[in-house]
């Protein structure tokens, strides 16, 4: 895919696969055009030319609702989160798109067992991540890293495929960081994912990840296992620095 803006091209061409049930990282300098790729393919961003295929399904053009509930969800660079809503309440809205009570079965309260539901999975979904203890206080209260884990359990609460983390490990601190690739692993196993990661800790990338792709000025210049990445001269020049 391609995606302009005037003058600038921010993602120039970009074609890939990501197999079912790898975990695959995306990586590049600042501006490389990785944040608008993950973008181009939640349907934030409309491509300017190109086709984004997903189980065998084009997709190209559809709204985010309509991809989420396809099965792609995403957390962000800038953590989006309703911070004057609880951590239960934010997990319990994401469940929105996988509800099937309309007004109607609300009014005459035949929805009362799915609520019920919906509410068990989100404190299944913060304890999972390490949260359920302060389920009741407002997003906008937490701490960076916790809020970082409160947006994963609401992607996770869409019941996705495929989920897309937009540097999970930005504002942790090393212990954080530390345990977060086996967390994702651990993620990713329980619920039978596929994983695509945007990450500047370059660590963390090559230890938890099947694959790799580097953008440099929105251009792939190297994709393959994390060893064959790392020794590609490409990849060193423009990102991983010289010796």
């Amino acid at each position: 895919m391609t995606r302009r803006f005037g003058g600038l091209v921010a993602v120039n061409d970009v074609s890939f696969d990501v197999r079912e049930g790898e975990i695959f990282g995306l990586i590049g300098p600042n501006g490389a055009g990785k944040t608008t790729l993950f973008n181009l393919m939640t349907g934030l961003t409309p491509p300017s030319s190109g086709t984004l295929s997903y189980r065998g399904q084009t997709v190209t053009g559809l709204a985010p609702h309509r991809i989420a509930a396809l099965g792609m969800s995403r957390t962000f660079q800038n953590i989006r989160l309703f911070r004057g809503l609880s951590a239960l309440e934010n997990v319990k809205v994401a469940q929105h798109a996988r509800t099937r009570a309309g007004l109607w079965r609300g009014v005459f309260g035949m929805a009362r067992a799915e609520e019920a539901q919906v509410e068990r999975r989100a404190w299944e979904l913060l304890d999972l991540v390490g949260l359920a203890d302060r389920a009741g206080e407002e997003a906008g209260n937490f701490s960076y890293g916790d809020q970082r884990r409160l947006e994963i359990a609401r992607a996770l609460a869409t019941e996705p495929r495929v989920l897309l983390l937009d540097e999970p490990a930005a504002g942790m601190n090393t212990s954080e960081k530390g345990g977060l690739s086996a967390f994702i692993r651990e993620v990713r196993g329980q619920f039978d994912l596929t994983v695509l990661v945007i990450e500047h800790h370059v660590p963390l990338v090559m230890g938890l990840c099947d694959r790799v792709a580097v953008l440099n000025f929105g251009e792939l210049i190297a994709i393959g296992d994390p060893a064959s990445v790392q020794r590609d001269p490409r990849v060193i020049e423009a990102y991983l620095g010289g010796e």
